[in-house]
């Protein structure tokens, strides 16, 4: 063992002996008994912060994932043409998912549009709160994207394509740039409690990354992290010598399967579980937050209440150096309005809208807005046609993301889509542009982010075949490496 290691494995041996951990103490005390590095030294290093290709604008993101397809036109996209067209034959046939839109009939937006801010932005007044932050914003409404189904399209706004198994945005951008808190996890997960977002984990996988760079669950209700702590029935004799014997089973498993990384995931896993018992108190305690911020992010309005959580747990995990927090308003895929638009984009608007608004304020108010990346969006829009009279069909054509902080142009609107909102006709921006652009503001160019995966060097935009580029005018400063 090289001195470099062992003084890494003897000052965590150290911290937690001091620390009275029980069960995380022994666990890791056991683990790291062995003389034999997890799979070399340079693998200990996996999530420790590294310093990307060049000066970083930003350093975390926060991604305020809204499964289900936000309609444009309702939202974000104002185009008055559709309430003199309503109820006319549209002249193009539309690209329909499901029955119900085969009369191709303009359908006029379920609410309202007012102006906000200097900037003279253009936004719903069924989003009150976060309209009121036009200034800070940067609008992208010539988002494309290449599926109209939920699965396959949230999979590409996770991952780059439509094909489950490829590592997400977060496992990137924790491998490219590890942690900034060995005590928390790189990339964290904010799901509603009460159940999954229609595609379920694949949203936060590692695909072919090694294991350790997968999204880690956190629950935003009751214990953070579930089974931190043994029940107090179980004596310590026998934890140590149960994990005696663990040790020396992970031994011989890496030995006869020395490229296999979920074990190693496995055991940092159970590392990071005993540090998390000393940062976990801190960070998850909400109840440290003043009566003023409870209120700013919704805590005590029963609409407002559980996304708000997420996203305060979300301002404290970056702020306590989280790279990557990727937060869920509700379980399935809630922004999906086939029936009855204003009603079903109205009830997760008002759950929404005010805690996203919070979460913006309290970053600027902290000062970390300008070094954190906060981006709104899901996974395509909604068509200029109504599915059975009030709903819309998926439209993946044309959508609009919301991006805010991390050096992004702020009261800026780019692109646009075609009179009804059907595509995005000028300055497109496809799902893997918008990867390329967020690297760049971390500090990494996405066509040097590889890993090595079947004889082919992979990264996330994969540029050879979807020619994702850096969109230079979403940036407050243009690109310079």
């Amino acid at each position: 063992m090289t001195d470099f290691v062992r003084s890494r494995f003897l000052s965590r041996r150290r911290i937690l002996e001091m620390s009275g951990l029980g069960f995380g103490s022994l666990a890791l005390s056991c683990l790291l008994a062995e003389e034999t590095p997890l799979a070399g030294p340079s693998r200990l290093n996996d999530v420790v912060p590294r310093n990307g290709h060049f000066q970083p604008r930003a350093k975390s993101v926060i991604m305020l994932m809204q499964p289900g397809g936000p309609s444009q036109m309702d939202l974000f996209d104002p185009k008055p043409e559709l309430f003199s067209l309503a109820g006319k034959v549209y002249h193009e046939k539309v690209e329909m998912f499901q029955p119900g839109s085969e009369t191709n009939m303009l359908l006029a937006p379920a609410f309202d549009f007012e102006r906000h801010g200097e900037c003279g932005m253009d936004m719903s007044v069924a989003l009150p709160h976060i309209a009121g932050l036009a200034d800070e914003l940067c609008m992208i409404r010539s988002m494309h994207t290449g599926h109209n189904n939920h699965t396959e399209a949230l999979v590409m706004f996770t991952s780059g394509k439509i094909f489950p198994g490829r590592p997400t945005l977060g496992a990137w951008i924790s491998y490219g740039l590890g942690s900034e808190n060995q005590n928390l996890p790189a990339f964290v997960v904010l799901r509603d409690p009460k159940g999954y977002p229609g595609t379920g984990a694949t949203l936060w996988q590692n695909g072919w990354l090694p294991a350790v760079f997968r999204g880690t669950e956190i629950r935003s209700e009751g214990e953070p992290v579930p089974d931190l702590r043994p029940p107090d029935s179980v004596p310590s004799g026998s934890q140590v010598d149960d994990l005696q014997l663990l040790a020396r089973l992970n031994k011989l498993h890496r030995r006869n399967y020395p490229d296999e990384s979920v074990l190693d995931a496995r055991i940092r896993n159970y590392e990071l579980a005993a540090r998390m018992q000393l940062a976990a108190d801190g960070v998850f305690d909400l109840s440290r937050e003043s009566a003023l911020t409870h209120k700013a992010y919704g805590l005590e309005n029963p609409v407002t209440q559980s996304y708000g959580r997420r996203c305060l747990m979300a301002r404290r995990l970056v702020e306590s150096g989280v790279r990557f927090v990727q937060v869920f308003p509700a379980p399935g895929n809630p922004w999906d309005s086939h029936k009855d638009s204003r009603k079903e984009i109205g009830d997760i608007a008002a759950k929404t809208d005010l805690p996203t608004a919070a979460l913006i304020k309290d970053l600027k108010q902290r000062g970390l807005l300008d070094e954190t990346i906060v981006m709104w969006g899901g996974e395509f829009g909604r068509l200029p046609v109504s599915q059975n009279g009030t709903g819309r069909d998926h439209n993946r054509n044309a959508f609009t993301m919301l991006l805010a902080g991390g050096g992004f142009r702020r009261g800026y609107v780019h692109g646009a889509t075609d009179p009804v909102g059907y595509r995005a006709v000028e300055n497109r921006v496809g799902v893997n542009d918008m990867f390329a652009t967020l690297l760049h503001q971390l500090g990494l160019d996405h066509t040097r982010l590889t890993y090595p995966h079947h004889g082919r060097n992979e990264t996330l935009t994969d540029s050879t075949l979807t020619e994702a580029q850096v969109v230079a005018d979403l940036l407050h400063s243009p690109p310079a490496i």
